[in-house]
């Protein structure tokens, strides 16, 4: 006995009825649901679909696809961490290396100066709630997708968290720590202003290149992304 088309669609409101929300992973599931369940039918042909495929889930224990899903992630995460160093590792390369000696230079300069706290502060924190802003907009256009991939979720969803806690957590510092930065000594001048540097940079990519590059990027990780 083989599963329908209509058994397939209702594999996949399946997975996604137990917290499955991604398209690739759903997708996964739903394969190893359907051929398990047909190889159940082999073993005992008088079950319903209802019966085979249930049965098939308990296999996934009481976690159910928990135990996938956070697999799947880690996966997805080291994928999403190669593609940030590799579009890093671009600015410290010519030509894009100029403009990163230009930022790292700006900030050397300004780290100097007497109102360098002040300029500090307000560079961060624009940063971070521009972060913000891009996340919670393309939130909610992800919403309205019916499919959504896991590393596309990345990209477009969470790609600014990192970026995004570490400046929350540069702002704390400098506020606990009272710095004043044009005091401190050529160690942590040099510190804070490649800290700042590599701040823009890495926000930079996360909120434009890799947006813009995921159509290629996500066609290059799932072939079915076209086809979707």
């Amino acid at each position: 006995m083989k599963l329908t088309e209509i058994h397939i669609e209702e594999l996949y409101k399946f997975t996604k009825k137990h917290y499955v929300e991604h398209y690739d992973v759903q997708t996964e599931l739903v394969d190893h649901l359907a051929n398990d369940i047909e190889q159940i039918w082999v073993e005992n042909p008088s079950l319903s679909f209802e019966e085979a495929r249930d049965k098939s889930f308990k296999k996934f224990g009481i976690f159910g696809f928990m135990d996938v899903i956070e697999a799947k992630q880690k996966q997805m995460s080291k994928k999403y961490t190669k593609i940030l160093f590799k579009f890093i590792k671009e600015w410290f390369r010519l030509p894009k290396i100029i403009i990163t000696a230009t930022i790292f230079i700006t900030f050397y300069t300004v780290i100097q100066s007497h109102i360098s706290k002040g300029i500090v502060f307000t560079t961060l924190l624009f940063v971070a709630s521009y972060e913000m802003y891009l996340v919670w907009k393309r939130r909610k256009k992800l919403k309205k997708e019916e499919k959504v991939f896991l590393l596309e979720s990345m990209i477009k969803q969470t790609s600014a968290g990192f970026t995004t806690l570490t400046l929350i957590n540069a702002l704390n510092f400098i506020n606990i720590a009272d710095i004043e930065f044009n005091k401190l000594s050529l160690f942590w001048i040099l510190f804070w202003a490649l800290l700042l540097t590599l701040c823009i940079i890495v926000s930079y990519i996360v909120n434009v290149i890799l947006p813009e590059k995921s159509e290629e990027l996500l066609e290059e990780t799932y072939p079915e992304y076209k086809i979707s």
